[in-house]
C-alpha cells in the first residue's frame, strides 16, 4: 500500500497525529517521506475529509519539536553520531552529504536551518548538525520556528488552495500531488549529491577526517 493510500485509510481524526509524527521523526533525523505525507494530508483537506488548519498546525508542531529533539541529540552525540549513521545509512548520512551540509552551516549559520527545511536531505541534517556544531539554541530556535511555519504551513495551505480551485479535476489527483512532491524531493536530492561531489573534489581534506575528529569549527557567532 502506498503512503497516500495508507493515510487515506486512517480515521480522519488520526491524520493529524500521523502527519505530526511523520514530520517530527523526519525532522529529528530519521529518513522518512515527510513531504509526501504532508501533500497527501493537504489533499485530504482539499477533499473536505480533514481540516487544513489542523493539518498545518500538527505539521508545524512536528517540524519544530522534531528539529529541537534532533538538536539535543546532535549536541550530545557530536561527530561520532554522524559517523555511525554514515556507516548504517550511507545514502542519507554519507561523508559527502555531511561535508556539504557542514559547509552550508558555516556559510549561512542559522539560515541554513531555515532554508534546509525546503531541501529533502538537508531537512534530516538541520537539527542534529546544528547541535553538533554548537549553534546557540536561541538562533536555532528562531530559524527552526520560521522554517517550520513557512514550509509546513505554507505547503499545506498552498496544496489545499490549489486543490479547492481544481476540485473538479481532483479524482486521482493525489497521485499528481505525490508525483510533484517526488519530483521535487528527487530533484533536491540529486542537486545536493552533485554539490557534495563537487565540494568534495574541491575540498578533499574535509570529507575524509578520522573518527573522533571534531567538526571544522563551532558556530558561536
Amino acid at each position: 500500500m502506498h503512503l497516500d493510500q495508507w493515510i487515506e485509510s486512517v480515521p480522519p481524526t488520526s491524520v493529524y497525529i500521523l502527519i505530526g509524527l511523520i514530520i517530527g521523526l523526519e525532522s529529528l533525523g530519521i529518513p522518512l517521506p515527510g513531504e509526501i505525507a504532508l501533500v497527501s494530508s493537504a489533499l485530504l483537506a482539499a477533499k473536505g475529509i480533514v481540516s487544513p488548519w489542523g493539518v498545518a498546525s500538527c505539521a508545524i508542531a512536528g517540524a519544530i519539536i522534531g528539529d529541537s529533539i534532533g538538536y539535543a541529540i546532535g549536541h550530545k552525540g557530536g561527530r561520532p553520531l554522524f559517523e555511525k549513521l554514515g556507516r548504517r545509512f550511507p545514502k542519507h548520512f554519507g561523508p559527502d552529504h555531511l561535508a556539504t551540509a557542514e559547509r552550508a552551516f558555516h556559510r549561512w549559520g542559522m539560515w541554513a536551518v531555515f532554508f534546509g527545511r525546503f531541501i529533502a536531505l538537508l531537512r534530516i541534517f538541520a537539527g542534529p548538525l546544528a547541535g553538533t556544531l554548537r549553534m546557540p539554541y536561541w538562533k536555532f530556535l528562531i530559524a527552526n520556528v520560521l522554517g517550520g511555519v513557512v514550509w509546513a504551513g505554507g505547503t499545506t495551505l498552498l496544496v489545499y488552495q490549489v486543490g479547492k480551485v481544481a476540485e473538479e479535476y481532483l479524482k486521482g489527483a493525489s497521485y499528481i500531488g505525490l508525483a510533484a512532491a517526488a519530483v521535487f524531493g528527487v530533484g533536491s536530492a540529486l542537486v545536493l549529491k552533485w554539490r557534495a561531489k563537487k565540494s568534495r573534489a574541491a575540498h578533499p581534506e574535509q570529507s575524509g577526517g578520522k573518527s573522533g575528529e571534531p567538526l571544522s569549527e563551532t558556530l558561536v557567532d
